[in-house]
């Protein structure tokens, strides 16, 4: 009897190792990757220079037995996952710094083996020293020495037709484990539909010229207008766009992974602004490094160490006085179009906001 039993069971098991109904039972192999090869190059390295050329770059380039793509962290909070297992990369955080690199390869299967290796990488930002930052490191409200707030819907929802009401609410702007976080939500509050937060550093801290750098991650979400910018101190008494403005980044939800950097100025205002866009992965996912180089000759915007638009300044543009930081995110009007029925909430992170002089 027992001997029967074993024969059905074997037969039935056999029956179901070759059926090719589903291919995912007992048939299936698992292809796990191989010899695993990490090749990191820093720009500029040599005997006099081991940690690079002061540039900050680096390049990577792996390779594994039966791998199809491979997934790499960077070690400073970016990642990537490509076919190719190559990445160029630029660090940004002055001075010598250790990163570990870490690789995975992954398989048609989706199995996987990684590796890491360490290196040490220089950067020189020209003599640029640190003056002005907030990291974001006090859990509760921003930091009140630093940033005030717009507060309300504006003159026609801030000039651009825009859907939100700003607030200073916890629901809406808190600093919680070590990131800022601006929530725009669908509410019904003071006459409008959502609820979000714009905060200023004007009368706090105005600058003129240096490097700036704002670490963040975006807000999804169809109607989404993420932005981190800045507007000339003189505003209330010259308008706008007299004044000058100067967006690092912008983004709308409904173009997902296009990155604006734009001047504005009399003659270029508007839809008529002066500037370029770059294409970004998993802006929403993983945060990326905002960057501006601003001098009495030039502005140049980065991305993640990549410039995709420079400027040439003059005397004759507004970009030669103090200015001042806002961070928002604003929901629908004229560049954020329409907004998705189904949009409950979404937040922008900023790890960390820094002026270089």
């Amino acid at each position: 009897m027992r001997k029967n039993l074993f024969k059905a069971v074997l037969f039935c098991l056999m029956m179901i190792s070759c059926s090719k109904s589903d291919p995912l039972v007992l048939g299936e192999e698992s292809v796990i990757p191989s010899n695993l090869l990490i090749t990191i190059e820093i720009v500029g390295a040599d005997i006099n220079n081991p940690n690079g050329n002061g540039s900050g770059k680096i390049n990577i380039s792996a390779s594994a037995t039966n791998a199809i793509a491979y997934k790499i962290k960077l070690g400073d909070g970016n990642e990537v996952e490509n076919s190719t297992g190559t990445r160029s990369h630029t660090y940004i955080e002055n001075g010598l710094a250790s990163y570990v690199i870490e690789v995975f390869a992954i398989s048609s299967t989706k199995n996987s083996i990684g590796g890491f290796k360490k290196i040490n990488v220089f950067v020189d930002k020209g003599g640029l020293a640190l003056v002005w930052s907030d990291e974001f490191n006090i859990d509760g409200a921003p930091d009140t020495s630093k940033w005030s707030y717009d507060i309300g819907r504006g003159s026609n929802g801030w000039g651009n037709a825009e859907h939100q009401y700003y607030t200073n609410r916890s629901e809406n702007v808190k600093v919680e484990n070590g990131v800022l976080k601006i929530t725009a939500k669908k509410e019904n509050y003071q006459g409008a539909q959502y609820t979000s937060s714009r905060l200023k550093s004007e009368g706090k801290f105005e600058f003129k010229y240096g490097r700036v750098e704002v670490r963040a991650k975006l807000p999804e979400g169809g109607g989404t207008w993420p932005a981190i910018w800045m507007l000339g101190a003189n505003i209330s008494s010259v308008g706008w766009p007299n004044c000058g403005e100067i967006d690092i980044m912008e983004h709308v939800g409904n173009n997902q992974n296009t990155i604006h950097g734009t001047l504005h100025y009399p003659g270029n205002s508007g839809g008529n602004g002066n500037g370029n866009t770059i294409s970004v992965t998993n802006v929403s996912t993983t945060f990326h490094v905002y960057e501006i180089e601003w001098t009495s000759t030039e502005i140049k915007f980065f991305v993640d160490g990549t410039l995709f638009h420079s400027f040439t300044n003059t005397a004759n543009v507004p970009f030669n006085h103090n200015f001042f930081f806002i961070l928002n995110v604003a929901m629908g009007g004229n560049f954020g179009g329409d907004i998705d029925a189904n949009f409950t909430q979404s937040t922008m992170e900023v790890d960390y906001i820094k002026v270089y002089q």
